[in-house]
């Protein structure tokens, strides 16, 4: 019988490719359970850019990162505006304020209340464990508004862990449409031998694959209605440049991030 040592595993690189293999599994189990929730959104959005609404996005911190995969990039929808308040982006210092603020009661419903967004306007909200204040908040008042909301979360996560917000709720629990991002309870999920903490989130991943499904089946529903989709070129290729700017003024009136 061979002792595998933990340096024997490391050497074979054996955890990296668990990790990759398990998300490929993430990623069965996500097209096999969340194919008609992403037909769902799609449905939403595509409705909303061709009669003329606006689409937002949020996430708090690294869940931050969708937003910003979403917007302003090749082959991505123009018409996508970030909300990315400071208090919570990566890039603020000391970075431990973001779960401060996360956390702060009120202070989602400024950000709704400052964003620009209306009524039939649709807002995605991305949040691993749908817990805390910044997205419920935001979320409590969208719906006040009239705004239509998808979440993207862990249900798995969100469901063993208490709400942070007044209410009680999660943020599953208040959504037009929920996608679960099929990932790891605490997002981690490789746990190597000596070590009590897991490693490797899948949230990311998991997130980038729903949204840019979520833009594929936009684009082909709005061809369906005749719709020309907003779809930014490459501005590093001949001509690039040139296209995006006519996409840029001519939904002028929905984009909101220049």
């Amino acid at each position: 019988m061979i002792n595998w040592s933990i340096n024997i595993f490391i050497e074979l690189g054996i955890f990296r490719r668990l990790y990759i293999e398990h998300i490929k599994q993430l990623l069965d189990q996500l097209v096999n359970t969340q194919w008609e929730s992403i037909h769902q959104a799609s449905d939403y959005i595509s409705e909303a850019i061709a009669e003329n609404h606006s689409i937002y996005i949020f996430g708090a911190s690294h869940a931050g990162i969708l937003a910003q995969e979403m917007f302003y990039r090749t082959g991505g929808l123009a018409v996508i505006n970030p909300i990315l308040p400071k208090e919570v982006m990566l890039d603020i210092r000391p970075i431990t304020q973001t779960s401060q603020m996360e956390r702060l009661e009120g202070y989602g419903r400024i950000i709704i209340d400052n964003s620009g967004i209306k009524e039939n306007d649709i807002l995605i909200i991305h949040s691993v464990s749908g817990r805390n204040t910044i997205s419920i908040d935001m979320a409590l008042r969208a719906k006040e508004k009239g705004i239509r909301l998808i979440v993207i979360t862990n249900m798995d996560y969100s469901k063993k862990v208490n709400s942070r917000h007044l209410s009680g709720k999660k943020l599953f629990e208040i959504a037009d449409i929920v996608i679960d991002n099929c990932g790891e309870f605490e997002d981690s999920c490789i746990l190597v031998d000596g070590m009590e903490q897991k490693v490797a989130p899948t949230s990311t991943v998991m997130g980038a694959s729903i949204v840019n499904a979520i833009v594929i089946q936009v684009v082909e529903k709005l061809l369906r209605r005749n719709v020309e989709p907003p779809v930014f070129h490459s501005a590093n290729v001949d001509g690039g440049d040139e296209y995006n700017r006519k996409i840029l003024e001519k939904y002028k009136e929905h984009i909101f991030y220049m």
